[in-house]
């Protein structure tokens, strides 16, 4: 029995190894932005690039969360594409306090806005608002992608959302420094003169509404870039922009010094004691989930390599056995932790292979444990893998839809930060009641091997095929076994392409894929960015059914 769990550990480590190995060569091929020949015309005027600037400006050695990498993942191919969204960002560290940062990557079409890019950019805004967190904008931007302008210009969560964004950012004391490094036109000129302080660099840097192209078009002036609305013009005629420099590191050095004096502001106060590594290794976590998402393992086992001294609390250990609730430590941090179960328990007499199904007691639990947690402020960390709510009638007599509401009801009302790790399915229902990114996670993540859909690929297929033939019956058709079959392996690669964490990442439904053994790092980063953001509400749950 031991050597054939040693095998089946193996194979999954394998597995997974190799899943992780896949995900880190996309994103070496997404770090090189719009190309090599990019990059060169780039460094030909003077210019780091996005990843360059956001690396000179945090603190050496200090973690950087990078978001939202994949956003755009082979989208627009018949635009030639848009990696990383046109934007490099994530939560690092300037001069000791963590920020936001947003980069505007040149070499991707000049780093004009794509509709993800947008997204992505709001998302980022986002987490800044609710964490409080100071946000750096590094401009350097061709502006909206016209061909596309449809898609990102006017409704509420397009482009313009930025600026409303900006404001309202301002009226809640975050501080928001713009440093303007290359191209920042027209609607886009709002954003750093929105910003509490406006750096441009001299040659490089520019702002307006309207080009040398559209000024002489429209008024018939002839002016060159510089004199519209360069780093001269502004600091000197229009008093637009507060700094100007000679070089790109002079101007993010002024960033620093900026961040260096911000005052420290109220803190939410979540617990925290000395970090204690796992006693057990990290590393092993390749070994216990299969990477397809198709085995049983013990989540507890997973938690254990992931919390500070492998110590987890069990609440209520012994009842709704298909979610695992209890309290540990990560990095220090207190945290609640709820998790899906799938192994195979005793229960009486009898056995349960547990599929990551919530049960009625599992939601009952799980929806008490959430509220203690927000009673005690102790944030909130979601471990998925479900495949949903259990059907059939004796759930249905049970009341399963009500006590699934309950936890729903809990997520929703839930006033702690929620951060969500999807570590093997999230399907259906049971991606909402766990925290999927429709209820507010403060940050959403996603192993490689995690799978975001409304139902398992086999069950949507079979389901999506049996409309499919019985609309065709009804037209008369015949259908053989062989077309069935061929239609039914159509629908299962169309529909498994869509349930991958990539497709979920290139469309912002995570902020990440994440190596499993970065798991423990992007949770203590998560708290520490959420505690700069005092709890102004209790949880109050509402009206639901008891």
């Amino acid at each position: 029995m031991a050597k054939k769990i040693d095998i089946e550990f193996n194979k999954n480590e394998d597995g997974m190894k190799l899943a992780v190995s896949a995900m880190k060569q996309k994103l070496a091929q997404i770090e090189k932005g719009g190309g090599d020949k990019a990059i060169a015309k780039q460094k030909e005027k003077g210019k780091m690039t996005a990843r360059e600037r956001i690396q000179y400006l945090i603190d050496k050695g200090s973690n950087f969360i990078e978001m939202m990498a994949f956003a755009g993942y082979e989208m627009y191919k018949e635009h030639g594409g848009c990696a990383a969204g046109g934007t490099v960002a994530g939560i690092g560290y300037v001069k000791g306090r963590q920020c936001v940062i947003v980069a505007n990557d040149q070499t991707v079409k000049a780093g004009a806005w794509f509709p993800i890019t947008g997204k992505k950019n709001l998302r980022l805004q986002e987490m800044a608002m609710e964490n409080r967190l100071p946000i750096i904008y590094i401009v350097d931007s061709a502006g909206v992608y016209l061909p596309m302008q449809d898609e990102i210009f006017p409704d509420k969560e397009h482009f313009g959302r930025i600026f409303r964004n900006n404001a309202r950012m301002s009226s809640m004391g975050i501080t928001q420094i713009a440093a303007v490094m290359g191209s920042c036109v027209a609607g886009g000129a709002y954003l750093p003169i929105m910003s509490d302080e406006t750096l441009m660099v001299e040659e490089n840097g520019s702002i307006f509404l309207a080009g040398p192209y559209l000024a002489k078009a429209a008024i018939g002036e002839d002016v060159d870039i510089q004199t519209l609305g360069g780093a001269v013009t502004h600091t000197e005629i229009s008093g637009i922009a507060d700094y100007k420099f000679k070089t790109e590191k002079e101007c993010l050095d002024q960033v620093k010094r900026i961040i260096d004096k911000i005052g420290s502001q109220e803190k939410a106060g979540f617990d925290r004691i000395k970090s204690q590594p796992p006693t057990k290794k990290q590393e092993e976590i390749y070994g216990i989930i299969s990477p397809e998402n198709n085995k049983q393992y013990d989540v507890v086992e997973v938690i254990e390599r992931l919390v500070d001294n492998s110590e987890f609390d069990q609440f209520k250990k012994d009842y709704g056995k298909t979610i695992v609730c209890g309290y540990a430590r990560v990095d220090g941090w207190a945290v609640g932790i709820v998790a899906n179960q799938r192994k195979i328990v005793k229960s009486g007499k009898n056995e349960m292979q547990l599929g990551g199904v919530i049960y009625n007691d599992s939601a009952d639990k799980a929806a008490r444990f959430i509220m203690n947690c927000n009673q005690k402020k102790i944030p909130l960390v979601f471990l998925q893998d479900v495949t949903g709510f259990m059907v059939g009638s004796r759930s249905e007599h049970s009341g399963i839809i009500k006590d699934g509401a309950k936890l729903v009801n809990a997520v929703s009302n839930s006033v702690v930060p929620k951060i969500t790790i999807i570590i093997g399915n999230s399907y259906g229902a049971g991606n909402y009641a766990m925290c999927g990114k429709a209820y507010d996670p403060r940050f959403i993540y996603s192993w490689p091997n995690g799978k975001i859909a409304v139902m398992g690929g086999e069950q949507a297929a079979k389901t999506l095929l049996q409309i499919q033939v019985a609309a065709l019956k009804s037209k008369g058709q015949e259908i053989s076994p062989e077309e069935e079959k061929e239609m039914l392996d159509k629908i299962i690669s169309r529909y498994s392409e869509q349930t991958t964490s990539y497709y979920a990442a290139a469309r912002l439904w995570v902020d990440a894929i994440i190596d499993p053994i970065e798991t423990r790092k992007v949770i203590s980063e998560g708290i520490a960015a959420a505690n700069h953001a005092p709890i102004e509400k209790e949880m109050n749950v509402g009206v639901f059914q008891v």
